[in-house]
């Protein structure tokens, strides 16, 4: 057993819980209950801290401490890792391939079984014997002084102390070192952390006729020392070339190196395409952020990079190119001529003169206009500094790279195939087909290729299947790290460490099944009770009615969210825990549901339409939208239903309403936006990244409040403004902790501490703004009331009490109004956002748009959620919901169902209509579920 005594942490009430060791344990209740405080903040961290413990003293002041939790006791800890929704890595390097590692075996598989194409002739690449060799080198390079070089070293590190002195030994002085010919000194060696390129220096030669015998000799001894590879350096030119006995086109005479894994790396200089190093982007000048509107003139700021009118030397010379070509600053820039506008943007080489009267001096000046975008792109060279380069970077868009497609690859590496398919089109396989290409190759290749093949394409396939198991078919190799969603991110550590194969390990996972179709659910179990069944504990944190009724053992905490919660209100086997009484028993055993309503809105019979999305997998999708409805996107996991709103339609409105600036996917046209004002996006982002950021500074009740107190009687006897009630600013804040309110201290052979501030007392401002005081209470203890004491509090200030009530009506009102943001879970901002919008004045033509609300809400917040949203539609805005919760679909006045699969066998319009229609459509994944959950009436507890 794992037993935990004494559990503190935030809102936890000195709870214990003892938790089965080697099973599947759910951990679920109201969101802001305590289930992470328990799992993550108490388990998993007192299980890092003790991992932390093992390292001597000297070696934790370098990698940080781990705090301790606020716990009596725990027994019976595994070594602890943690799954979490976090993206895996933010570095556009970084990609599903690199992360499983999946793309490193691939790298292994071309190396040894990649067969050479010309990159010119695209004819397969043949061996050349020795005279061959001999005889290219003779036609190539007569009359011509070169080195013959025989490579030792390629791209590894190490000083090479002992091979100089090898190379000495063999008689030859001279070695050729990243590129520079040096002579080999006593003791000669090298920066052993950095990489180096090494060749021997075999022969230097001014090449003629008569020179056959000593060539032979030379190129003999440098293709034994090469291993069948010899370089020769034009001294001239300095331009290097290989040749092998190995790898050359037949035509051409070009040659490959020998093929490493480190040909196939896009990390690496010896496999990265050289125009994009390996990114696949790169950045080019976007005309239309340079001229973001041509009806405008240079004047009033029709250049972007210049803005409007000022008088400086850079004005002086657009007027003297005007005065040349036709036009003035006051010209609109669609009537500018042609020959003055690209002199504008790309310069010229003719003379400008400008005028003495334009510079207030008593000759004229005459100079070549650079042209501002060759002036952005050489500052974006030149530069170092980032507030430049950011600017820069509001001109730029990122495009695929012409050199290699987006391939990432250089032309030679891109050139080795096997079955006629190079490692880049593999990677752009999503992992179904890939793996039905990798379980294939035996039956294509001889038995040769397949016995060096065997042990790589096995260890592929294997991580490729638990990958599979997991719901990700529909992922790409190539896909960027940074473009997965939490849930994926979590699913692919998940695979990994099922890959991994330890035991004895204790797992905590934070809602694996966010992002996760029904049909896929079954799978992502399964795969959790492999991990379990050899030899692990699991902890999950999960809402899933179907997660929950499969685990071994549920943790129920409650009874309620925040300070009302925060017990273990039922534990115990699922069966056990039918006659519980617990809001989440009730919704299991159906005491409680989730009605399904008696009549769908019919709308506001407009339709907002999206013609011709062919963005990432998108089939040239047409969207009819229904305005004035509650409208649910729903398809298997990577089906497009993020591609299709959030990357393209709402790119689309938000550019339309607020002229942003990211580019929507490919699409034809777009209608109906005349029946919109404006569209808002509520995710589950953080509502800020500092502690100092809290639902009243996010709502703007805190500016109502800050303005009350500065209006009080006492606050104008001491000349206070409402800024003096500010934390953030100098004047009534605690300058001890600048208004935070705890200072950190950090210690060099423990944890850092955080205290109480001893000048403030954590009540973050100073004494004398303490004083003034409304209905008794400070500025300090409005902050720490809850939302729901606060709206008693305030219930004679409207402009106060409306803010407040909204976030009480979203179901937050057991948090308190100066809760730092950092502590919200993903739930508790969104719903934040909500209340912010909520409290808003709108116009009954607003769409919302909302990616997985239901992330981390339980039933009960689910329908709190639901009763939102449905205030939101019946005021006539549309509230559209990308979303796999059944509870939430059923709901919908219109379902439009994507898929029928995930990636290319995804990106179509399956099915669309009422959750009636959809549940009767037998091509409808999401119609086969939504069927149980319309009409079943079944005890869960019974499945």
């Amino acid at each position: 057993m794992l037993e935990v005594y004494g559990a503190r942490m935030h809102n936890l009430r000195n709870i214990d819980v003892k938790i089965p060791r080697n099973s599947l344990v759910v951990i679920t209740g109201l969101s802001g209950s305590g289930k992470s405080s328990l799992a993550f903040d108490t388990i998993y961290a007192e299980g890092q801290r003790r991992y932390m413990e093992t390292f001597s003293a000297y070696a934790r002041q370098f990698i940080g401490n781990m705090e301790r939790p606020d716990v009596d006791k725990i027994d019976g800890l595994s070594p602890v890792i943690s799954i979490e929704q976090k993206s895996v890595n933010r570095n556009p390097r970084s990609t599903v391939g690199t992360i499983t590692e999946i793309y490193d075996f691939l790298r292994l598989l071309y190396a040894r079984i990649g067969e050479a194409y010309s990159i010119n002739t695209g004819e397969k690449m043949v061996r050349f014997t020795e005279k061959e060799i001999i005889d290219l080198i003779m036609r190539e390079y007569e009359g011509k002084q070169i080195n013959l070089l025989a490579p030792m070293v390629k791209a590894r590190k190490g000083h090479y102390r002992e091979l100089f002195e090898q190379i000495t030994k063999m008689g030859y002085p001279k070695v050729r070192v990243d590129g520079e010919i040096r002579d080999i000194t006593f003791g000669m060696k090298v920066d052993r952390y950095k990489t180096h390129d090494i060749e021997v220096v075999i022969d230097r030669i001014q090449l003629e006729d008569s020179m056959n015998e000593r060539i032979t000799r030379s190129v003999q001894a440098a293709m034994k020392i090469g291993k069948g590879v010899i370089m020769i350096h034009d001294t001239k030119s300095d331009q290097v070339r290989h040749f092998s006995s190995l790898l050359m086109c037949p035509t051409t005479g070009i040659s490959y190196s020998e093929p490493e894994p480190n040909t196939f790396s896009f990390n690496s200089p010896y496999g990265a395409c050289p125009h994009c190093n390996g990114l696949g982007e790169v950045s080019q000048i976007d005309l239309k952020k340079v001229i973001p509107d041509v009806k405008r003139n240079i004047r009033n700021g029709g250049l972007a990079p210049l803005g409007e009118y000022k008088n400086n030397w850079i004005f002086r010379q657009i007027e003297a190119i005007g005065y040349k070509y036709g036009f003035t600053l006051d010209t609109p820039i669609e009537d500018i001529p042609e020959k003055g506008m690209i002199t504008i943007l790309y310069g010229s080489d003719e003379i400008i003169h400008v005028k003495n009267e334009y510079l207030g001096v008593t000759s004229n000046y005459s100079l070549n206009f650079e042209g501002i975008i060759n002036f952005i792109l050489n500052q974006d060279y030149e530069t170092s500094s980032n507030q430049i380069k950011k600017w820069i970077s509001g001109f730029m868009n990122r495009i695929p790279c012409p050199e290699c497609n987006g391939a990432r690859l250089k032309k030679e590496s891109l050139h080795f195939k096997i079955l006629n398919k190079n490692i880049a089109e593999l990677a752009n396989m999503d992992l179904f087909l890939l793996h039905g290409w990798i379980e294939n190759l035996p039956s294509h290749v001889s038995d040769r290729t397949f016995k060096i093949a065997r042990e790589i394409t096995r260890e592929i396939s294997t991580r490729i299947r638990f990958l599979l198991e997991v719901g990700l078919d529909y992922i790409t190799l190539n896909r960027s790290a940074r473009s997965l969603s939490g849930g994926e991110s979590q699913r692919i550590r998940l695979a990994t460490q099922i890959g991994s194969q330890l035991t004895g390990v204790l797992y905590i996972l934070d809602e694996p099944s966010i992002g996760l179709h029904q049909r896929d659910n079954r799978r992502l179990i399964n795969a959790l009770k492999q991990l379990r069944d050899i030899g692990n504990s699991i902890i999950v944190v999960e809402h899933d009615k179907e997660m929950i009724l499969s685990s071994d053992y549920i943790v129920d905490i409650g009874p309620g969210a925040g300070v009302k919660g925060g017990l273990i209100v039922g534990q115990g086997k699922p069966d056990s825990m039918k006659d519980c009484n617990t809001i989440t028993c009730d919704y299991l055993s159906g005491k409680k549901r989730i009605s399904v309503p008696k009549i769908r809105r019919s709308g506001n019979g407009k339709f907002l339409r999206l013609e011709g999305a062919t963005g990432n997998n998108l089939k040239n999708i047409t969207l009819n939208l229904p305005l004035g409805k509650f409208v649910c996107i729903t398809g298997v996991s990577g089906s497009g239903k993020s591609s299709l709103i959030n990357e393209t339609l709402y790119p689309i409105l938000s550019s339309h309403f607020y002229r942003s600036e990211k580019k929507p996917l490919p699409y034809k046209k777009i209608s109906g936006i005349e029946f919109v004002d404006k569209v808002i996006e509520i995710d589950q982002s953080p509502i800020g990244r500092t502690p100092r950021s809290n639902p009243a500074t996010y709502t703007k009740v805190f500016d109502e409040i800050r303005k009350l107190y500065g209006s009080l009687p006492e606050s104008k006897i001491r000349g206070y403004q409402p800024g003096r009630f500010s934390f953030n600013v100098k004047g009534g804040r605690c300058e001890t902790c600048q208004g935070a309110g705890i200072r950190l201290i950090e210690m060099n052979f423990l944890p850092d501490v955080r205290v109480l501030c001893e000048t403030c007392q954590g009540k973050r401002y100073n004494r004398e703004t303490l004083e003034v005081r409304f209905k008794g209470k400070s500025i300090n203890d409005v902050l720490n009331m809850t939302i729901d004491q606060a709206v008693e509090f305030f219930e004679n200030h409207p402009s106060i009490i409306q803010k407040i009530k909204t976030l009480r009506d979203v179901g937050l009102g057991y948090i308190t109004l100066g809760q730092q943001s950092t502590t919200l879970s993903g739930g508790e901002a969104q719903r934040v956002k909500l209340a912010a919008e909520l409290s808003k004045r709108d116009t009954g033509q607003t769409i919302y748009i909302l990616d997985e609300p239901t992330t981390g809400l339980h039933f009960e917040d689910i329908k709190v959620l639901l009763n939102v949203l449905d205030r939101l539609v019946n005021r006539g805005n549309t509230v559209l919901v990308i979303e796999h919760n059944m509870d939430v679909i059923k709901m919908a006045d219109h379902i439009i169902d994507l898929g029928p699969e995930g990636g290319i066998r995804g990106g179509e319009i399956v099915s669309e209509g009422t959750p009636e229609k959809v549940a009767e459509d037998k091509n409808s994944f999401t119609g086969h579920f939504l069927l149980n959950e319309l009409y079943d009436k079944r005890d869960y507890f019974c499945n």
